[in-house]
């Protein structure tokens, strides 16, 4: 499959593939709205059926009990909250979180599991719970993954290409006058490559790491640890998924998800800038391992030469 991608990594397709791969997310989210809105979870009937349950129990309790006998009364509605308790924890650890497929499965929050699947972070906050949509997760990802990586490469290639014509065009403005005429009167040397240095691809990713943080921060109403967290482990694709923009439930039914398109955005082009950085310095190291051959011949060349004249 990679192989057939590769007519679109021509220098023609490179910004193109961006646009094929944000198609891709945004063909996939449809689809897996349209198969996983079908299937309501039986457990939010389960949860309900418990609630009214627990609330009926507590009222014959409080009848019997508690105009005479506190400590009875105390100790048969702790039996009952217990019982209530034991029966929420397994209807969550069955997929419960309060919220119907459609509210679920709202298209940012189906754009954000796309992201999730194809990139490899997988946050797990949400799961396919049909055979069809396992199944077409399953496919999903085998033709999305080369893709992705499609598109990490050349966007990476792209946005190295542009930040190191812009940091060539600082550095010459930057460059005095005079050094530049003194080197026009000297020998007639070819100008040397400028290679970006791997401090200023750190910045970069530095300040879009607190770009992201500032912004869930004060979005999400996370401390800023949190945020930065959150920012690090998805752009590194670890995708722990204990952070997740857009989880609120009450957001979610009002339908209130534009932070999800908006980390959709974020981690798109965040990983970009990473492929970005990747390419710029790896010249770098290049360019220091060549100049780390050069110096030790020559460091190996003067020791041969004073070792024959020693002897």
């Amino acid at each position: 499959l990679y192989q057939l991608l590769l007519p679109f990594a021509g220098s023609k397709n490179k910004v193109g593939v961006g646009g094929l791969i944000v198609g891709y997310a945004i063909v996939g989210a449809f689809g897996f709205m349209y198969i996983e809105t079908q299937y309501d979870s039986p457990q939010l009937e389960k949860v309900a059926e418990l609630r009214n349950r627990c609330a009926a129990d507590l009222w014959k309790v409080t009848e019997k009990e508690n105009a005479f006998n506190k400590s009875a009364w105390n100790e048969r509605a702790n039996a009952v909250l217990r019982d209530f308790q034991k029966g929420l924890t397994a209807a969550i650890q069955r997929g419960y979180d309060g919220r119907t497929a459609e509210e679920t499965w709202s298209f940012p929050a189906a754009l954000m599991f796309c992201l999730s699947v194809f990139t490899m972070i997988g946050y797990g906050n949400m799961l396919p719970r049909t055979a069809w949509g396992k199944g077409i997760t399953v496919i999903y990802a085998g033709l999305g993954i080369p893709l992705y990586i499609l598109y990490f490469l050349n966007m990476g290639k792209v946005l190295a290409q542009t930040f190191r014509w812009l940091y060539t065009k600082l550095h010459e403005c930057s460059v005095d006058h005079d050094s530049e005429m003194s080197v026009e009167e000297g020998d007639d040397l070819p100008p040397r490559k400028i290679i970006v240095p791997s401090t200023a691809c750190l910045w970069v990713i530095s300040f879009y790491v607190l770009t992201g943080t500032v912004m869930f921060a004060e979005w999400e109403n996370w401390n800023y640890l949190d945020s930065t967290y959150f920012c690090v482990t998805s752009l590194c694709k670890i995708g722990i998924g204990d952070f997740v923009p857009g989880a609120n439930i009450m957001e979610s039914r009002d339908g209130s998800q534009t932070k999800l398109v908006i980390n959709f955005i974020y981690l798109l082009l965040g990983m970009g800038l990473v492929a970005m950085c990747y390419n710029l310095m790896r010249e770098e190291v290049r360019v220091k391992m060549r100049e780390l051959r050069e110096d030790m011949r020559q460091c190996l060349e003067d020791i041969r030469l004073k070792f024959v004249r020693c002897c």
